[in-house]
């Protein structure tokens, strides 16, 4: 077809005018746009359905009808309802676990220096907690893990672009970042200490290179798998480089790049208590230790379930995120 545009149902229209045909009978309405150029067709989405016909300037439209937007799904939907019924659903099994905690202790399963009692741990806390200590382990984690975290899905979205969008740039770097890939989290803590020593830099560092490979593994290989179609009518409308990176690859990818953010979030909170390990005297992976040498397992089953509603509320936050980035780019 020569200067005209294809709509969603197969019907041409003149490419000339932009117009918007309504259907009555429940057919979808189409936005018809003139294309780049003489012999494009371009596939436009449809609007949502509406009812009635269009603004009658004589004033003679039909009796009876309105004009509106039909609302998909049927009926009305209760969003706070299934905020609700979902956080209750997501609430049964921690419930189920700790009253499955409570009544092994209280039968005498394990002996309270193996199992403590879910009393005696929150006791525990808030014992730290009067003390002024659980604040700082909680604090220093935090800022480690939001730091690593930064620099390491920092460097995984530049390394994954350059990789996903070269061709030449996977061939040549794609084999040696998935070697160091499989290299454990434990092997990298004698090297760091040896060049970069005891303190801040390591630890971050360690943290850095947990959250570094599951954004660059995920934003690459999306970026690699975007519609050629997509890329296509970006660069038919003139965009190139970070353009077409931005607007057209980008959006494309970012449900494959929130899921990698939230592996490498729950890498980071792992890779944390491998670096407070390194000679640390603060932080939740300290707290583990300390209580472990002191047979404290009130306080370590403390660190074990601050450590995982931690990581919970961090995953919470990117999913936030997620739904706002689809919101503002679909």
């Amino acid at each position: 077809m020569s200067g005209g545009l294809r709509t969603t149902n197969g019907t041409a229209t003149d490419g000339r005018a932009r117009d918007h045909v309504h259907a009555a009978g429940g057919a979808p309405s189409v936005a018809l746009e003139a294309g780049p150029g003489a012999g494009d067709e371009v596939l436009l989405a449809p609007h949502p359905q509406r009812v009635g016909a269009d603004d009658d300037r004589s004033g003679g439209g039909a009796p009876g009808r309105t004009r509106g937007v039909i609302p998909r799904g049927g009926g009305a939907r209760r969003p706070g309802g299934d905020r609700w019924r979902s956080t209750l659903l997501g609430a049964l099994v921690p419930v189920a676990l700790l009253g499955l905690w409570q009544a092994v202790t209280v039968a005498g399963v394990f002996l309270p220096v193996q199992l403590p009692a879910p009393a005696a741990v929150w006791g525990a806390g808030t014992e730290l907690l009067a003390r002024g200590e659980l604040g700082g382990h909680v604090a220093i984690s935090t800022q480690r893990v939001l730091l690593g975290f930064g620099i390491g899905a920092g460097a995984g979205l530049v390394v994954g672009a350059v990789v996903g969008l070269s061709r030449h740039a996977n061939l040549l770097l794609g084999p040696t970042v998935g070697a160091f890939r499989a290299v454990p989290s434990l092997a990298w803590v004698p090297l760091l200490l040896l060049w970069l020593r005891i303190g801040e830099t390591s630890k971050i560092t360690l943290i850095a290179i947990g959250a570094f490979f599951p954004v660059y593994t995920t934003f690459a290989a999306a970026l690699r798998h975007v519609d050629r179609h997509l890329v296509e009518v970006g660069r038919a409308y003139g965009l190139r480089g970070t353009g077409l990176l931005a607007r057209v690859q980008l959006p494309a990818a970012i449900p494959s790049v929130v899921a990698g953010t939230r592996l490498a979030m729950a890498q980071s909170w792992l890779f944390l208590v491998a670096a407070e390990l390194i000679a640390s005297s603060q932080g939740l992976g300290f707290l583990l230790l300390d209580s472990q040498n002191n047979g404290r397992t009130d306080r370590l089953l403390l660190a074990i379930v601050l450590l995982a509603v931690l990581g919970k509320l961090s995953d919470t936050v990117i999913g936030l995120v997620e739904r706002r980035l689809l919101r503002s780019w679909s």
